[in-house]
Formats: structure tokens, C-alpha cells, sequence
């Protein structure tokens, strides 16, 4: 079993190679995050859309 000093100091290691994201980069992938979300949203409404009115075709 670890040391509680010697596992504590191998935390405060790890975490002292964390490399945060700018903030640039976090508005970029934040943006192309939403964008990707309206597409895939605009996607699946026209593909239902056209699904329904297939069915509706079909079923008279």
C-alpha cells in the first residue's frame, strides 16, 4: 500500500502537467460544437419530415 504523502505528492505531479485550453480555443470549439448540433438537428428534421410524408403517401 502507497505511502499518503508520497501518493499525494504524485497527485499534485499529474496535475502540475494539466495544460488548460485558451480561452480562443475554447470559444472555437464552443461554436463549432453548436454548429455541428444545428446541422446534425436540421438533418434528422428534413429526413423525419420526409420519412412522414413518404408514409403518409404510402398509407394514403
Amino acid at each position: 500500500m502507497a505511502n499518503p504523502v508520497q501518493f499525494l505528492s504524485q497527485v499534485r505531479a499529474e496535475a502540475a502537467k494539466i495544460t488548460w485550453p485558451t480561452r480562443r480555443e475554447v470559444v472555437t470549439t464552443t461554436i463549432m460544437v453548436l454548429i455541428m448540433a444545428s446541422l446534425a438537428a436540421v438533418f434528422f428534421f428534413l429526413t423525419d419530415l420526409a420519412i412522414r410524408t413518404g408514409m403518409a403517401l404510402l398509407l394514403g
